[in-house]
């Protein structure tokens, strides 16, 4: 959980939702779409511009803007929002803001445990005049229906690759970014760590069995050893085996036994 945490960040692309959120009474929206395509930065900006007006001055920070996010590796299973990690919201809530409204990011509503998404509806149902929530999510079918029937849905698309191109010419790069800002502009800023986690790919799919799920296993401890190796596949049937083993892993499945088969089906 972060308080006060406005990371300045730029914004590439969504120029109809930036014309568009000004506009929007809702006291909840829903922010969908790819990772990496902008919804958190957007979601800052927003939050930024309900208290000093839009377009907002770049700040790092402000005391009427609350972000929480859950916690996870790759490897280790799909990461939750506990009632416990969701409870300081709505102490938060109960005072008043210091500008004009208090802004709550909730990231990962997708990921929120029973109790905690009963405890949000609670509140959703009942919100303070002053207060506007914001919950990111890959899409309005992975969140709860009574929380996605409370909320606007805001939709974000991956960004034109044209525009991506005032950050590099690199194809590999854009390749990679897949039309997500945020995945690119990560990568940029530790292009070593980026060529690296490459080159581990690559040779990960050169290898053996055996050693295809070591390297298969030092990779995937990131998120974004999914996407490196999204980015080099091309066969269809490989690529179904990446989803497939993205999905066992959100649902908790044995590590070892989703590599292992993976490995085995990035083989064939």
């Amino acid at each position: 959980m972060a308080s006060g945490a406005a990371q300045g960040g730029t914004i590439i692309g969504h120029e109809a939702i930036l014309a568009l959120l000004p506009r929007l009474e809702a006291s909840t929206l829903l922010f969908t779409g790819p990772e990496g395509v902008g919804r958190r930065t957007v979601a800052r900006w927003y939050a930024l511009g309900l208290n000093l007006g839009f377009p907002p001055p770049p700040l790092s920070e402000h005391p009427d803007l609350l972000e929480i996010a859950p916690k996870g590796k790759a490897l280790r299973g799909k990461a939750e929002l506990s009632l416990e990690e969701v409870e300081p919201l709505f102490a938060w809530l109960s005072t008043h803001p210091r500008a004009r409204a208090k802004v709550a990011i909730l990231d990962g509503a997708h990921l929120l445990t029973p109790p905690a998404a009963n405890a949000l509806l609670k509140l959703l149902e009942e919100p303070p005049a002053y207060a506007r929530l914001i919950l990111i999510a890959p899409s309005r079918d992975t969140l709860l229906p009574t929380l996605a029937s409370r909320a606007v849905e805001v939709a974000f698309s991956p960004v034109p690759e044209e525009k991506l191109r005032a950050l590099t010419e690199d194809p590999e790069l854009l390749a990679y970014a897949k039309g997500a800002p945020g995945r690119l502009l990560r990568a940029l800023a530790d292009l070593e760590a980026f060529r690296a986690r490459m080159e581990t790919a690559r040779a990960l799919l050169r290898a053996g069995p055996l050693e295809r799920l070591r390297l298969l296993k030092e990779l995937l401890e990131e998120e974004e050893g999914f996407q490196a190796l999204h980015t080099l596949l091309k066969d269809p049937a490989h690529l179904s085996a990446l989803f497939r083993a993205q999905e066992a892993l959100e649902r908790y499945v044995s590590p070892d036994l989703v590599l292992a088969r993976l490995a085995l089906d990035l083989g064939v």
